[in-house]
């Protein structure tokens, strides 16, 4: 066991675990912070993304231990106060949610694109949230979402 200190959500935080424990167990066991979510635990699926840097990463598969003074955002990161982020606004506006489990990761991968491309065409959308595995099928309207959050930026 090993004391680490994490930025998370603009907050330093320390946790006592194994230096190969991943930041997604870290996260939701250790700092209470439930929005991203355990799928597949190899990296595939996406329910588990988080914005390390800005980027958006795998908490299964990031060990702690290559996250200290790294900056995390979780999805509970986004909103300020009572305001949503576009991205989140968006995601109601056009109804992206079913049942809602891969919804944290897929708004985390939108904030990374749109972060680095505030106007991303179609086929950069898809090349983006590739890779995330949303079994109602809501694709057409994830897109549709990151296209009205990318004018509200």
């Amino acid at each position: 066991m090993s004391v680490f200190k994490l930025k998370v959500n603009n907050e330093i935080k320390e946790v006592n675990v194994a230096p190969d424990t991943p930041v997604l167990w870290v996260l939701r066991d250790h700092l209470q912070l439930y929005g991203a979510k355990y799928g597949c635990g190899i990296g595939q699926c996406g329910a588990c993304t988080v914005l390390v840097d800005g980027v958006g990463t795998r908490s299964c598969m990031l060990p702690v231990s290559a996250a200290e003074g790294r900056d995390i955002t979780t999805i509970e990161g986004l909103a300020e106060g009572d305001k949503l982020h576009p991205v989140q606004e968006a995601w109601l506006e056009h109804d992206v949610s079913q049942c809602g489990y891969c919804q944290s990761g897929q708004i985390m991968t939108a904030v990374g694109l749109l972060s680095k491309n505030p106007q991303p065409t179609d086929e950069e959308i898809e090349a983006a949230m590739n890779g995330h595995i949303c079994r109602c099928g809501t694709y057409v309207r994830i897109r549709k979402a990151v296209k009205t959050a990318s004018q509200k930026l």
